[in-house]
């Protein structure tokens, strides 16, 4: 017992770890489940650094102004192969280069972001909002954040572990398989498995605050409570699964091999929320791990 606990806290000594935050209050409950991660991940040693998306008024749209000096091909303006390029060449502007320096240095992301879903304001469309996914888009550039070889299991950031720890401004009734905004699971995916897993983080599991803001300060101070007691063992968690990038044939457009085809041909669910297989969603495989 006392090996392991030595062992974790030499892992704690050395994480290091980035909160990117997109709210623009600072009272805000969004802003105390920022603070909440700060001060238990400090406690525990770990060196934290915050990325807040408003207060340093982080340019959201990905143009021709990221780089410095001239593009390749100013004609047809492509901004993937031009900001790869400028990343190579040390030419992204000083916005993405901070933060991709501070991405490289964490061990840990945690995405902190507001209210998603209908019924909550500001509304951000069932997605995260578009400072933070101006972040995604500028930041996570094609070269330094994944290449055509090297994305999903085989990514770049698979040492690197990550996770979404969000509001919603509806019930988590409304959230569920027969629920009015449909599963959660579903609307995790994209975000999870397309952007996250895609550069290769391991993916915790969501921290989702069901709809704080109709609900007695009581209970958003039980949520902030859950929250600073699952931080102290977050680093430890096993992240979500996903389908390995062994399983597809590259030759045959990246399709499911046939061997885990037949595999799973008797069992009730799909594998993953995306790769379903025609089979019945696998409950809360976006939501837990090991699902």
């Amino acid at each position: 017992m006392r090996a392991h606990l030595c062992s974790l806290i030499l892992v704690l000594a050395v994480t290091k770890v980035l909160i990117v935050y997109a709210h623009q209050s600072s009272g805000s409950f969004n802003a105390a489940a920022k603070d909440a991660a700060v001060d238990v991940l400090t406690d525990q040693s770990c060196t934290v650094e915050v990325s807040d998306l408003y207060a340093i008024k982080f340019k959201a749209t990905a143009t021709a102004e990221d780089i410095t000096g001239d593009v390749k091909n100013a004609d047809h303006f492509r901004y993937a192969e031009e900001t790869k390029l400028a990343w190579e060449e040390g030419k992204l502007c000083a916005d993405i280069t901070e933060e991709q320096r501070k991405l490289t240095q964490a061990d840990l992301i945690i995405f902190q972001v507001a209210a998603w879903g209908l019924q909550c304001f500001p509304m951000y469309w069932f997605t995260v909002p578009a400072i933070m996914k101006g972040w995604i888009d500028r930041v996570l550039t094609l070269g330094y954040a994944y290449t055509p070889e090297k994305r999903y299991s085989q990514g770049l950031f698979k040492d690197k572990k990550a996770m979404l720890s969000f509001t919603t401004g509806s019930q988590e009734s409304m959230f569920s398989a027969d629920g009015i905004n449909g599963d959660m699971n579903v609307t995790l995916w994209p975000l999870q498995n397309g952007i996250l897993h895609y550069c290769g983080f391991q993916v915790l599991a969501p921290q989702i605050f069901w709809a704080p803001s109709h609900v007695p300060s009581e209970a958003r101070s039980t949520m902030l409570t859950s929250w600073r007691t699952r931080l102290h063992g977050v680093l430890e968690e096993k992240p979500l699964s996903f389908t390995p990038s062994d399983c597809f044939d590259g030759e045959k457009g990246f399709q499911l091999k046939p061997e885990v085809h037949e595999k799973h041909a008797a069992k009730e669910y799909g594998l993953t929320v995306g790769i379903h297989l025609g089979k019945a969603l696998p409950p809360n495989n976006q939501m837990k791990a090991g699902v």
